[in-house]
């Protein structure tokens, strides 16, 4: 048995790298100049509709799509889920039977994105009634909840790859920790950035800028130290991919 799981496990990596490697190939051998501020946000609404096709493949393959309904299924009480993209988190929600999530506030900056994350979440579950869905940053005041309550404090703040992506992500996760419920209250991460080792880092910084462009996603970012800029408790960190791949669990300072 452990060999078939060592098997998996080296399996599962070299593919990761290979699919990266192939990513890389693409692309020129140095990165334009660009600022790691500059906002790539406007890139989502030209990648909108093909978005999901060009990232299932990979997810399945690499397993973040099981990450992320480990990660999700944490979710409960009042949710909000920053950085929405196209809903992939949709199907993992808790929202019937013992009723876990009370209701969910979707937010992304990308029109087109959460129009596809909409359709998505309300043919997944067209029973569950209290889910609204904002295009706006996740910095700006939020509107009320489905349940009539005031905004904040959410129980759970959910983000998976959306730290990659955004200006200044340490000031966001800090604006994010102020909507959290005190005490109970947490926000429940799950991105990718820099690795445990330099010859991967190498490779990601010196295409950084130009998968930024493509993509609109900083994939060499270190996440570690988003973190903790960002004053927010880590109560629990997991990294995979040789590093690159972070599941965080924060809650607010005391």
């Amino acid at each position: 048995t452990p060999l078939i799981i060592g098997g998996i496990l080296i399996y599962v990596s070299t593919t990761y790298l290979v699919y990266n490697y192939t990513s890389l190939s693409r692309l020129p051998p140095i990165s334009p100049e660009i600022a790691q501020d500059t906002d790539t946000s406007a890139v989502y609404n030209d990648t909108a509709p093909t978005f999901d096709a060009s990232v299932s493949f990979t997810e399945r393959l690499t397993g973040i799509g099981r990450l992320r309904k480990i990660l999700v299924g944490k979710a409960c009480g009042h949710v909000l889920e920053t950085s929405v993209g196209t809903g992939r988190n949709a199907g993992y929600y808790v929202v019937m039977g013992g009723r876990k999530v009370k209701s969910l506030t979707f937010v992304d900056q990308s029109a087109e994105m959460i129009a596809i994350a909409r359709e998505k979440f309300h043919a997944l579950h067209p029973d569950y009634h209290s889910a609204i869905f904002h295009t706006q940053s996740a910095l700006e005041p939020l509107p009320s909840s489905p349940s009539a309550r005031p905004p904040p404090p959410y129980d759970t703040i959910v983000q998976t790859m959306g730290l990659c992506s955004m200006p200044q992500p340490s000031l966001l996760l800090t604006h994010l920790g102020t909507l959290l419920k005190p005490g109970s209250g947490r926000i429940l991460l799950l991105e990718h950035g820099r690795s445990h080792y330099n010859w991967v880092n190498w490779i990601l910084d010196r295409t950084a800028g130009q998968h930024a462009i493509k993509h609109g996603c900083w994939w060499n970012r270190d996440i570690g130290r988003i973190v903790e800029e960002s004053g927010l408790i880590v109560a629990k960190v997991e990294r995979k991919h040789l590093g690159t791949t972070w599941v965080l669990e924060l809650r607010r300072a005391r």
